[in-house]
């Protein structure tokens, strides 16, 4: 099984996208992450209607993420990722290998791999629940391109 989640989109300027997705677009703010070491902040935006689903992580949402750095996103870069949680991370990496797809970043972590779709759009993939153990191939896998 397979469950949509979000989209990633960066942003230039943080108080000017909330301003645009929530005060003009109507989008509210479920949830907010700093991470001083990575140094971003992640913000997850859903629609009025969606909001008790969201908070329970049953709705898609649009996640805005604002690196702390100033960097231009040329290219399409601004748009992030795709995102789906899955109810094995192991076996959906290992089919989608199997029928020729390169693993990006493989789920070394037993919780998230990143592959690309023919047209080079990056798709998260996340582990349902608690993070699966640690196995091979998966734990030496190198990353493989970009993700």
């Amino acid at each position: 099984m397979m469950e949509y989640l979000h989209t990633m989109v960066r942003v230039s300027d943080l108080e000017v996208s909330l301003d645009f997705y929530c005060n003009k677009l109507g989008l509210v703010e479920v949830s907010r992450k700093d991470s001083e070491k990575g140094r971003f902040t992640l913000v997850f935006l859903a629609a009025p209607g969606d909001i008790d689903s969201a908070r329970e992580n049953k709705a898609p949402m649009v996640e805005l993420t604002y690196n702390w750095d100033a960097e231009e996103y040329t290219g399409g870069r601004n748009f992030g990722h795709l995102a789906y949680r899955v109810d094995n991370i192991y076996d959906t990496c290992q089919k989608l290998k199997d029928n020729g797809v390169i693993i990006n970043r493989p789920p070394r972590d037993g919780y998230m791999a990143f592959v690309r779709s023919p047209d080079n759009i990056s798709i998260e993939l996340l582990q349902k629940g608690e993070p699966l153990p640690p196995s091979e191939p998966w734990l030496s896998m190198k990353n493989t391109g970009s993700w």
